[in-house]
């Protein structure tokens, strides 16, 4: 991956910030969407930012947070070309990838402690996908993108 998005609202900013030291720390260029401070803020507005930066091709892969992580697979989804994996141990984060080809990976600031998240995104980050009958499947989700398009 060449670029990665995160952001989160306040319920996901530390793991967020810790998401984003990782990722810094494994050199991978990434781009914060914020939130950056505590304040309440609406889940929907850095999620939206997140999930149009890897639709639109701005970045390769995004990483969101949130208190329980529902909220911005919900909103992460709704663009096309999103493949968006809540994930809360290590076998989903592996799952997300290997079968799903998750683009992006959506976590609970709430549920997951710091370690924790930040172990999740390391599995995602080093798990290849599969391919074969995962990809018809893929294929599948793509076809249905587009009918709903037009």
């Amino acid at each position: 991956m060449k670029k990665i998005a995160i952001g989160s609202d306040h319920g996901g900013l530390e793991l967020k910030q810790a998401v984003r030291g990782l990722l810094q720390k494994r050199q991978l260029d990434c781009e914060d969407f914020g939130t950056d401070n505590t304040d309440s803020v609406d889940y929907p507005d850095f999620g939206s930012e997140v999930a149009e930066a890897v639709s639109s091709g701005k970045a390769d892969a995004g990483v969101l947070v949130c208190g329980t992580g529902i909220g911005m697979s919900i909103i992460a989804n709704k663009y096309p070309g999103v493949r968006a994996a809540l994930v809360h141990d290590e076998f989903t984060a592996q799952m997300a990838k290997e079968h799903n080809n998750a683009n992006v990976l959506i976590l609970g600031g709430r549920i997951l402690s710091v370690e924790l998240g930040q172990r999740l995104v390391e599995i995602w980050l080093d798990t290849g996908f599969e391919g074969g009958r995962h990809q018809h499947r893929l294929d599948k989700i793509s076809a249905v993108e587009q009918r709903l398009r037009k």
